[in-house]
This record gives structure tokens, C-alpha cells and sequence, in this order.
């Protein structure tokens, strides 16, 4: 257990009022560092903000990629600090750039950087779209694919490949109510509309692509120094300059994380952690891969993994 593990980082919809701040009563060096470089960069107390902020305020999508990547990359350090590292790492959408930043790609400054210009970029692009993201649960990913591609609904992409029996579809207001009578009509078993501020990952947000490109253009990739995956190939990234062209595509390109978690699991991981806030990463995790994964997004989540570990090693 724990030979070789991975780190998956959530994206939004993880967020929750008071996350995070559990780690700073542990009394942790590494845990005020990075409260205080998040709170720096954001020009705010973010330890304030996410005492003091309701679920509303944090949906807003400039405010929550901030929280959230300090939410991720909190117990990440937490981890490294009682010996636990990640062989293998991966977020989902905006946590993405906390794993860039745990595989040594970027450092922990210009995440907080970018995911502030990407944040304001993509809000700006949903203030805009007026689209929105559903779910579609109950067909797999193939049959979605297919399904889209033979419909041709203007303004409908496949946004995230989240498990075998889960897509969900970013569009236009339009498109949204067309795609649901027809994939009511094809057998699915639900279609969740999705407390999003606009339809991400697609083409309807091109415009939050290019605004934040001067941003990341601003600072170095390196190659990664811990094994890192994509969400727009599925695959493993192999240098500095290929994450930073992925980077950029990633706004408008879907998230394929069931490749992604085929690629790691094909790697011989044993266990993987959700190292950040809420349980998403874990359900999804669970309908494909057949290695555990524990959250890891709580001091209490983890305490619970490190004694099952310790006693495993006893």
C-alpha cells in the first residue's frame, strides 16, 4: 500500500465555505507559506475570505480557482511533510495547475499567478457566454461523442469525460434545452444542469484562451520532475514546453480524465489521494479504476490514511 501513489487535484465545484483553514490550526510552516504567498498574490486575507465567504461568493469563478489551488496544494504539502509523495499526478481542470505545480513544473508563486489571470479570464468569457454545462448520466462517453457529432447542434461540445457512465456537455442556453429533450429521447438516465458560471471547455470560451495567454506566455515551464497527465490528451506530458502549450488549449478542449485515469492506472499505481477539498475526484475514481483512492482533502482524511497505513506496515 502507498508504493506508488497518485495525486489527483479537484477543480471547481469542489469549493466549500471554511476549507483549508483546518491545516493552519496544525501549526505548519509549509501551510502559513502558502496562506500567505495565495493571500499576497490575491491582494486579500484568503484566510479571512474563506472564513468569512458563503457558497455564493465562492462559485464566482475568479474567486474560487484561487481558493481552491491553495485548498489543493495545502494538503499536498501536508503529505510531503509525514513522508507522503506523489509518484504520479493529475488534476481536473483548474486542478491541473496545482499538479503543475506539485510535479515541478511551475513554482507555487506563478500557479497562484496564473490561476488569478485564468480565473478573471474565464469570468470575463462566462459574464459573455451566457451558456452553461449539464450532465449526462447513464450513456458512455462513446455514445455521448457519437451522439453530438450526429445531432450537430450548434453550440453543443462534450466538455468532461468524468467515468465510463458520466459526460457532461457544455453549449449555449439554446443548445442545452435542444440536447436534453434528445437525450431524454436516447435513454439517458439523467441530465443535471450544473451550477456553472459558463459553458468551459469549449469553443464558446475562446475568448478566456486568449486573454490569459500573455499571462502564462510570463513564466518558465520546466520538464516535470514527478510523472504529470493531461486533460487534453489523456495522456503523460513529457516536457516543460509541451504542459504550457496544453496549458492554453486546456481552457477550450475537453477534460479527458477517464484516459487519464487508464494512463496512471496502467502505471502500476496502487492508490491514489484527492488532495483537495470534497469527494468528486474519489467517486469518479471508483467507477473505473481498480485501485482505492482516499480524500486527502482534510488534516482528518489524512490522520485516517496515514494510521490505516502505519498499521498496514506494522
Amino acid at each position: 500500500m502507498f508504493k506508488k501513489t497518485a495525486f489527483l487535484f479537484p477543480g471547481q465545484g469542489a469549493q466549500y465555505p471554511l476549507m483549508a483553514l483546518d491545516f493552519l490550526e496544525e501549526g505548519s510552516g509549509e501551510t502559513e507559506r502558502l496562506f500567505g504567498l495565495a493571500s499576497e498574490i490575491m491582494s486579500m486575507d484568503m484566510k479571512a475570505f474563506l472564513r468569512d465567504s458563503d457558497r455564493e461568493t465562492l462559485k464566482r469563478t475568479d474567486m474560487s480557482q484561487p481558493a481552491i489551488t491553495l485548498a489543493n496544494l495545502v494538503p499536498a504539502a501536508f503529505l510531503a511533510g509525514r513522508g507522503v509523495r506523489p509518484a504520479l499526478c493529475a488534476g481536473f481542470s483548474l486542478g491541473e495547475y496545482a499538479a503543475l505545480a506539485v510535479s515541478g513544473v511551475i513554482g507555487d508563486e506563478d500557479c497562484f499567478r496564473l490561476v488569478k489571470a485564468r480565473g478573471e479570464a474565464m469570468q470575463e468569457a462566462a459574464d459573455r457566454s451566457g451558456g452553461g454545462m449539464a450532465a449526462v448520466l447513464g450513456l458512455s462517453p462513446e455514445k455521448v461523442e457519437a451522439l453530438i457529432a450526429e445531432w450537430k447542434i450548434p453550440g453543443l461540445y462534450p466538455a468532461n469525460f468524468n467515468s465510463p457512465k458520466q459526460v457532461v456537455v457544455s453549449g449555449t442556453a439554446e443548445a442545452l434545452a435542444e440536447a436534453e429533450g434528445r437525450f431524454r429521447e436516447s435513454g439517458v438516465r439523467r441530465f443535471v444542469r450544473l451550477e456553472v458560471a459558463g459553458p468551459f471547455h469549449s469553443p464558446l470560451i475562446a475568448c478566456a484562451a486568449e486573454q490569459f495567454r500573455p499571462a502564462l506566455d510570463a513564466v518558465p515551464f520546466r520538464d516535470p520532475s514527478v510523472p504529470l497527465y493531461s486533460n487534453v490528451t489523456g495522456r503523460r506530458v513529457e516536457s516543460g514546453k509541451e504542459a504550457k502549450e496544453l496549458a492554453l488549449r486546456q481552457i477550450t478542449s475537453p477534460v479527458r480524465w477517464t484516459e487519464e485515469e487508464a494512463a496512471m492506472t496502467a502505471e502500476g499505481v496502487d492508490a491514489a489521494f484527492e488532495t483537495g477539498p470534497g469527494k468528486t475526484l474519489t467517486g469518479l475514481w471508483k467507477d473505473a479504476a481498480a485501485v482505492p483512492c482516499h480524500p486527502a482533502g482534510t488534516v482528518s482524511d489524512i490522520k485516517i490514511v496515514l494510521e490505516e497505513k502505519h498499521a498496514v506496515e506494522e
